[in-house]
């Protein structure tokens, strides 16, 4: 009776410390020590932990036999299902990352420094000249540049040195569970299942990062599923060997659906004439090359550029960073990540490779990034302020760039669009 009213005791103060006076502030500029229990009842901490940690496998055991039901009216046979889960536990590890993910970002510059480092270029040149001959069979079948599929590779997992460790059906079923994107992982999931019953890998090698991405390149099963090949001819569609033929012609083969136009640029470097309109920037906006360069656009080392197709300018750090005319094959890589510094450092890293220059213009170094909350603050104060940006949700996408360009240009600021420390601060001192 006594260690039960102890047990109550402590789990009252523990609730007190996170709700009352000891709870930390929402944002704190040091990590804080966790409350130690007080005397008399330290003692029984583990076993609060223990129950705790049981209460939580009870749940996920009764989630996985409901999912269980959802699986099997699926078409993934029982003998299939079981030995997947045969062994799953709750993964802590996979919510702590999932709960941790920094509000902050990288500034692009600080991206495109570690994407493309001189060791990452290193690496890649050799990956290229060590797989040479299967990165030509690749380019060969699927029309894309050996360049740009290394360069995701090396982005992905540098070069197959870091595919991920992490059981996919415990880290999927474990987000699958926790309910934050559970329709979106209880889909991967079953993805991951149908993986399992065509045969292309075990359980214990269905191994990979922990939301769930897989291989070399780093596929989710539902892309695995709709994308990845058989490139050895062995009948297994296998991104987890340490050979990477398969999983490199996957990538090809998802870059080749969605539209690549081999020796197309992704996009160049370019030098903006002075008193151009900034209000042409954009994704939005595309134009022929020959009008961009009517307009006075050269590449950055001042020369005419050729003709790729439409194009637009985009200036991922506003009129102070660099800026780059993109054409379509931006937006075919934008479809495996949608993320512009990623697409930049894809298509920068793969410009390396082939021996090409790095970024010549400076970056706003002295810049600071947006947190999360600070982006949906900004989109809030823009909304208030007449510049409607559909919402705030932390994203800087059209809508916010649009809002952020007329705002500036009210100002008298130069009107790039760019969502910066020193916007937020000129919207807060309205």
């Amino acid at each position: 009776m006594r260690f039960n009213i102890l047990m109550l005791a402590a789990l009252a103060m523990i609730s007190g410390m996170v709700t009352g006076a000891f709870a930390a502030p929402e944002i704190s500029p040091r990590p804080v020590a966790r409350p130690a229990f007080p005397p008399g009842i330290a003692g029984i901490e583990g076993s609060i932990v223990e129950i705790r940690a049981r209460r939580s496998n009870l749940a996920f055991d009764n989630w996985i036999a409901g999912f269980r039901r959802r699986a099997l009216s699926q078409g993934i046979s029982p003998a299939v299902f079981d030995r997947a889960f045969r062994n799953v536990q709750y993964n802590t590890y996979v919510i702590e990352k999932d709960r941790n993910q920094s509000e902050f970002t990288k500034q692009i510059w600080d991206y495109l420094d570690s994407a493309a480092s001189k060791s990452r270029i290193r690496n890649g040149r050799a990956a290229l000249k060590r797989h040479n001959r299967l990165l030509e069979r690749i380019e060969r079948r699927y029309g894309v540049d050996k360049e740009i599929v290394t360069a995701i590779w090396g982005l992905e997992s540098a070069y197959g040195t870091h595919r991920g460790d992490i059981p996919v059906i415990e880290a999927l079923a474990t987000l699958a569970f926790d309910g934050r994107r559970g329709r979106f992982f209880e889909g991967q999931l079953i993805a991951a299942l149908k993986i399992l019953q065509a045969g292309d890998v075990t359980p214990a090698r269905m191994k990979g990062s922990w939301a769930g991405a897989m291989g070399h390149t780093q596929f989710i099963p539902t892309s695995y599923l709709a994308f990845a090949v058989d490139f050895t001819g062995d009948g297994k569609r296998d991104i987890w060997s340490d050979d990477p033929a398969d999983a490199l012609a996957s990538t090809a083969a998802y870059l080749a659906r969605h539209g690549w136009k081999k020796g197309q640029p992704w996009g160049i470097e370019v030098r903006l004439p002075k008193g151009f309109d900034y209000r042409l920037s954009g994704e939005r906006i595309r134009k022929p090359v020959s009008e961009w360069m009517a307009l006075g656009v050269r590449d950055a080392s001042g020369r005419k550029i050729p003709e790729h197709g439409p194009a637009s300018i985009l200036l991922p750090a506003g009129a102070q960073g660099a800026a780059f005319m993109i054409f379509e094959n931006f937006h075919v890589i934008e479809r495996y990540n949608t993320a512009d510094a990623y697409v930049i450092a894809v298509g920068h890293l793969a410009d390396r490779l082939r021996g090409g220059p790095a970024i010549r213009h400076e970056w706003p170094r002295e810049d600071r990034p947006l947190s999360f909350t600070e982006k949906k603050e900004m989109q809030r104060l823009l909304t208030a302020a007449g510049f409607d940006t559909d919402g705030a949700d932390g994203i800087i996408g059209p809508k916010t760039i649009a809002a952020v360009r007329s705002f500036q240009a009210t100002i008298g600021m130069v009107p790039d669009g760019y969502a910066s420390y020193t916007i937020l601060k000129r919207l807060r001192a309205r």
